[in-house]
């Protein structure tokens, strides 16, 4: 077409160019009547099916499989246009393929789901062309879906394996070192470094010409409630993803590991006023109605109500139990309001309270001040950030259990707390 155009131009000056030039225009035409002739002169068109699991987990990486297979008699450059549900933002999402008569292809993209809720999935469009490339032939292929989006069961399988597993390999998950005897004998076992010297069973010592310990078995049955603080100081977002939501999957996950170990799980919530109440149980449907119970919450732009959470606690829970309380304090002030509530909470039940780091303060506070703007800056992120440390000593003070982590680590933070606890027979 270039050509055609440069050939128009010096025909004014070469006159017998002109016809040069016309004739490539028809040229031009004939091929593109090619293209349409070859690309929708046939009845045959090009499928597509998608594959999506029927559930996606909340902030985990999800592949999405496209298999599209081409029925046409002719090879051809394909584009795939998959419509992703609004929740994605998947703006730029086009994949590319060629592909020869009769052939199947498979195309992948992956996703990460940030937010509960319902996504629905639209058609696949794709775009055929032609060996020539002039015309573009789009075939609409019917894929409506709505897939939910729940609390990660991925990292709920994840957790549990890493806790139960055999193997000393358990990455993340702290071994830790048996302080109570209030426990039911189990079994006899090798001595390994950290066991409690006082349970070397030495008649098995004897006949084995190692050490041997008696291994003892935790309390069951007992209480452990996740409360999830829905208020705006859980809104906060890192990684795409809200406090809020980090704080549901830690629950899902710590949960499923409470009744793994025969202790009976139950689960609040509450912002301005109280929301969601789960007794504690362990029954086969509990762990799902945790999950459909996780699956509807939402942050409420409410400051937290801590004295209605108390009178909610006492009301439910009947007997003494292990909170595991899912929080933010920004400020010692915030700290201070509730703290009265918190201390008559903890005398009455096991009260541990996980609140969150600052990721980008402490970023901040690692940067190298440049000039005095940048030296302001690095201060007041200090600040802010010893201020964290402070508000978590304070709670000890009052032998309020407490754990400041980040995000990426909550999940692994509270179940080491949980199995500490439970070998300590704190609970």
């Amino acid at each position: 077409m270039v050509v055609i155009i440069f050939t128009f131009i010096l025909s004014f000056s070469f006159p017998e160019l002109f016809n040069i030039a016309f004739a490539g225009i028809g040229l031009l035409l004939v091929l593109v009547l090619v293209d349409i002739l070859f690309l929708f002169g046939q009845r045959n068109k090009i499928t597509a099916e998608r594959q999506v699991p029927q559930v996606l987990n909340l902030g985990d990486e999800t592949i999405i499989h496209i298999r599209i297979q081409s029925e046409l008699s002719i090879s051809c450059s394909v584009e795939v246009i998959d419509e992703t549900p609004y929740q994605l933002q998947l703006r730029n999402l086009l994949l590319k393929t060629e592909l020869a008569p009769d052939e199947k292809v498979v195309l992948d993209y992956s996703i990460r789901p940030t937010e509960r809720g319902k996504y629905q999935f639209g058609d696949i469009q794709i775009f055929a062309s032609g060996f020539l490339g002039f015309i573009q032939r789009r075939f609409t292929v019917k894929a409506g879906r709505d897939i939910a989006v729940y609390p990660s069961v991925l990292q709920m399988r994840q957790f549990e394996l890493k806790v139960f597993s055999k193997m000393n390999l358990t990455e993340g998950i702290k071994k830790v070192r048996r302080l109570g005897h209030s426990t039911e004998f189990e079994q006899i076992k090798t001595y390994v470094v950290g066991d409690d010297y006082r349970n070397v069973n030495w008649k098995a010592t004897s006949r084995k010409t190692e050490l041997m310990v008696n291994q003892y078995e935790d309390e069951k049955a007992q209480q452990i409630y996740c409360i999830i603080d829905k208020s705006r100081s859980m809104r906060m977002p890192f990684n795409n993803m809200t406090l809020l939501d980090y704080a549901i999957n830690s629950s899902l996950v710590i949960s499923n590991i409470a009744m793994k170990k025969s202790d009976r799980a139950g689960l609040i919530t509450f912002s301005d006023k109280m929301g969601t109440r789960l007794p504690a149980e362990r029954s086969t449907s509990q762990l799902k109605k945790i999950q459909d119970a996780l699956y509807k919450q939402k942050t409420k732009f409410k400051e937290a109500n801590f004295e209605m959470l108390y009178f909610g606690t006492r009301n439910l829970i009947k007997g003494r139990s292990l909170l595991l309380l899912f929080t933010n304090f920004e400020s010692a002030y915030s700290l201070q309001r509730a703290l009265p509530l918190l201390r008559r909470i903890n005398s009455q039940h096991l009260l541990v309270v996980v609140f969150f780091k600052n990721n980008e303060l402490e970023e901040m506070k690692m940067k190298d001040a440049e000039d005095l703007r940048s030296i302001y800056t690095k201060t007041i992120a200090e600040k802010i950030a010893n201020e964290k440390q402070l508000i978590a000593e304070e709670l000890r003070k009052y032998a309020i259990q407490t754990i400041l982590t980040t995000p990426e680590k909550l999940s692994v933070d509270t179940i080491n707390k949980y199995l500490e606890l439970k070998s300590r027979g704190l609970i």
